[in-house]
């Protein structure tokens, strides 16, 4: 299967393809161009049955790589054993990456929490807003210059007295 896949991606999508960097893993793993991303997963859902969004999320790679994020999807096919697949996707600061809540439904939320805790944004995303941290949180705590104690989220603490004493006395 790994044969397969591999030459499938290079004839049909060798413009998506980025250069393999040398990693010690027995998963099948391919780096994708961001802007190509949605019609090769499109290409493998529909060639391959990867209907399976097994897992979507993100590595900071500060100080390490450029550029300095990666977007990483982990693709299964049941009808292959189970066969996975990951997908790993280049980002630069401040960019997007197409959203594939389009074709995986399931990809709202991880999509959102990479959003909510990394900071990258999803283009063509339906509902691209926090999903963990409250609304009025400064910054992306999952980023390794994120400051350990945080940086001074006070505001956060009278924000949530005010509102855990408004529901106490209304109750």
């Amino acid at each position: 299967m790994k044969e397969t896949i591999t030459e499938f991606l290079q004839s049909r999508f060798s413009d998506c393809l980025l250069p393999q960097r040398d990693i010690n893993t027995n998963l099948l793993f391919f780096s994708i161009r961001k802007e190509k991303l949605p019609t090769v997963v499109r290409a493998l859902k529909d060639e391959f049955d990867f209907s399976f969004l097994n897992d979507l999320t993100s590595v900071d790679w500060l100080g390490k790589r450029e550029p300095r994020f990666e977007v990483l999807y982990l693709l299964r096919s049941p009808k292959h054993g189970h066969f996975r697949v990951q997908l790993r996707v280049p980002v630069g600061e401040g960019e997007s990456v197409p959203s594939l809540s389009g074709i995986f439904p399931a990809a709202n939320w991880p999509e959102r929490e990479v959003f909510d805790l990394m900071g990258i944004p999803f283009s063509d995303h339906p509902r691209m807003e926090r999903l963990i941290m409250p609304d009025n949180f400064v910054g992306h705590p999952l980023r390794k210059d994120y400051p350990l104690e945080g940086p001074g989220q006070d505001y956060l603490i009278e924000d949530l007295l005010t509102i855990h004493v408004k529901e106490d006395i209304t109750e």
